[in-house]
């Protein structure tokens, strides 16, 4: 894969390159968060039915938050 192929995108704070094109549902089976997880994409909360439709854009900056319980 040549660079013109690729994007960067922020994830948890880390810039992460990945394929053009890719969605929100690329992402989440690439970095594999233990459920029960949330995700946001430039602070906008995202449904877990909507993640394969959002397309990543360059520079999008990407919160996974992975949900503990407990008390």
């Amino acid at each position: 894969m040549n660079v013109s192929e690729q994007i960067e995108v922020t994830v948890n704070g880390e810039t992460v390159p990945l394929e053009a094109g890719a969605n929100l549902a690329r992402l989440i089976a690439i970095r594999q968060p233990r459920p029960p997880f949330a995700a946001e994409i430039n602070k906008r909360h995202i449904r877990r039915t909507e993640y394969a439709n959002i397309a990543l854009n360059p520079g999008d900056k990407i919160e996974i938050v992975t949900l503990v319980g407990g008390g």
